[in-house]
Order: structure tokens, then sequence, then C-alpha cells
């Protein structure tokens, strides 16, 4: 399949594209948020941004935001990476999932590290939260508090939902395509697997602009980033970031149904209990010891015949397990080689 750009360009080149593709998605899904804003409820170009930032102000403010981000997300992030894969003439299965398909039970393994994780996390996250930032780093805080509040105050059943859908299901497709699939897979080639996997954990952690949540955020781009780069399949990274955001949502919903103890806040910045952490840590070593012993592990009824490896310099190579056809290999320039092995 050939596209419009050569898929052998440099991946600085291929990082210089991809950012390219994303303004240009960015700028396409906004003015489809302002058409859709103004055909369905009203309001016009000019309005959408106020809208955005205050929904509580607004009739159908809920609404707006919500469809708003979740466009937002799947076509600027989602959009980007799709339209990068297109263009360079690559099949998305093939770029996103290049080495094995893989169990249900290791995407579920992928979830339960997560959800263990969030003893250990809160002592980043508290850690994180009293660093002496700048006043206006502490003002956006504040104004993303505010947002969420308002768009996770779930008066119905279906507002859950739809906050599911827009706040765990869109963000775990369209930011693992963009972030791990695409971004990490060519800063891998520049830089090396470590050093690729901890770029792309750090400029996924600043695209929040959420800075008294850098660290901890920061770190769930690293574990996603390993889960990608040890699984080679898309679908282990988004498994995992859909369980980080999804659990946070129910314990939401939880605490404003009142199924939880009275003095339970999961908006609080402070470390949990020692011993619960501990015992996080412990787990967590563990699942992630299994996930990377599962995940490693290549055996004939695991695999394809075709067998895509990526190296740690997002050298792809193709073996067959039986037969052994011309291996194609990706170079450090992106060049395309075939030969025989």
């Amino acid at each position: 399949m050939k596209g419009f750009i050569s898929s052998r360009l440099h991946p600085l080149a291929n990082l210089a594209l991809l950012l390219v593709l994303l303004i240009a998605t960015f700028c396409v899904t906004s003015f489809i948020i302002a058409v859709c804003s103004n055909v369905l409820f009203g309001v016009g170009l000019f309005e959408i941004g106020n809208v955005q930032q205050r929904p509580a102000d607004y009739p159908n403010g809920w609404t707006i935001s919500m469809i708003s981000q979740g466009l937002l997300l799947l076509g600027g992030f989602g959009g980007a990476a799709v339209a990068f894969i297109a263009l360079t003439g690559n099949k998305l299965r093939d770029y996103l999932t290049p080495r094995r398909p893989v169990p249900a039970s290791w995407l579920l393994l992928a979830g339960t590290l997560i959800v263990l994780s969030v003893p250990a996390m809160s002592v980043l996250i508290a850690w994180n939260a009293g660093l002496d930032l700048p006043a206006w780093a502490h003002e956006r805080e504040e104004l993303a508090k505010d947002l969420l509040k308002v768009l996770t105050n779930f008066s119905s059943p279906l507002r859950f939902v739809v906050a599911v859908l827009v706040m765990a299901v869109a963000p775990a497709v369209s930011e693992e395509l963009f972030f791990r699939g695409v971004l990490q897979r060519n800063l891998v080639q520049w830089a090396g697997r470590h050093a690729g996997i901890w770029l792309a954990a750090a400029i996924f952690s600043a695209a929040h602009f959420q800075f008294l949540g850098f660290v901890p955020r920061f770190v769930l781009g690293l574990v996603l980033g390993y889960l990608y780069e040890w699984s080679g399949n898309i679908l282990v990274p988004m498994a995992a970031h859909f369980a980080q955001n999804a659990f946070q949502l129910m314990l939401l919903y939880a605490q404003q149904q009142e199924w939880t103890a009275s003095d339970f806040d999961p908006d609080s910045t402070e470390a949990l209990p020692w011993y619960w952490v501990l015992l996080s840590v412990v787990a967590c070593a563990a699942l992630l010891w299994q996930l990377r012993r599962l995940l490693a592990r290549s055996t004939p009824d695991e695999l394809p015949t075709e067998l895509h490896t990526l190296g740690s310099r997002g050298v792809t190579r193709r073996q067959a397990l039986r037969e052994a056809p011309a291996a194609r290999t990706l170079s450090h320039d992106g060049v395309d080689v075939t030969s025989d092995e």
C-alpha cells in the first residue's frame, strides 16, 4: 500500500509531520464542533469557548462540553494518528499491532495493574500537589478542577454512561493511538527504546497542562509505554488507560450515590496509609513481572506465522515460525530493506 508520503522518512521528519497533522486535525475538529453546536444548540462560533470553560452557566453546557471533548479527542489525537499512518502508506493493524494478537486475559491484567497502583500513586499525587509552583499553574489547576467537577456531576445514570464513553473510552483509544502508537514508535526509532518511552511519557503528561499532576501522569505514561513496547499490541495500553479513567469515574459515581463512607473523598490529594501503599507496590511489582513474562514469551501456539518484532532502535523484523520468507527490516533512517535470513 502506497501513501502520499514516503514511509522511509527519518523519524524526526515523521515527528514533524505528526505535529502538522495534529494541528490540522484539531482545527478541522474545532470547526465541526462549532458547526454542530450552532445547528443543534444555537451556540455561535464566538460563544462556544465560553460554554466549554463554564458549562454550568449555560442550559446545554454539559452536553456541549461532553460532545466537544469527545470529538476533540477522537478527531484531534485519533485523527492525527490515523492520518499519519494512512499518509505513509501503512495499514492500521500492521502499524499498531506489529507483533502478535493478545488474549483477553492480558488486557484484564493490564487494567488490574492500573487499579492496584492507585495506593502507590497516591504518594506521588500528594508529593506533586505539594510542590511550590508558579501562581498561574495553581490558577490553571483550579480552573481544571472546577470544570471537571461540573462534568462529573452525575445527576442521572445516563450522564455516567456518557461520561464513561467520553472520559474513559475516547481518551483510551485516541491518546494511545497518538502517544504510544505513533509518537512513541517514532521516538523509539530515533532515540532508542528507553529514551523514546520516557520522552513519550513526558510529552503525554505535559499535553494535559495540569502541572500539579505531572509526575503521577508521567509515571502512568511510562507504564503504558512499556506495556506497548513489551506487547507490541496497542490494545494492551488501551485497556490499561481505560481502567485508569473508568475506575476514577466509578469512584466519583459511588461517592455521589452515597455507596461509600461519608468521609470518603475521591478528589483527595493526600497519600493513603503506608500499609496500603506497601501492598500496592508489592502487588504491582508482581503483576508487572507476570505481564513482562507473558508478553515476552513467544510460542508457535500464541503467535501468527509471521512475527513482527521491534528492536531497541525501532527496528522492525519479520520472522517465520515455520517457513522463512524474506525478512523486512526498517533501518534507523526509516529505510525498508529486504533480506533472507
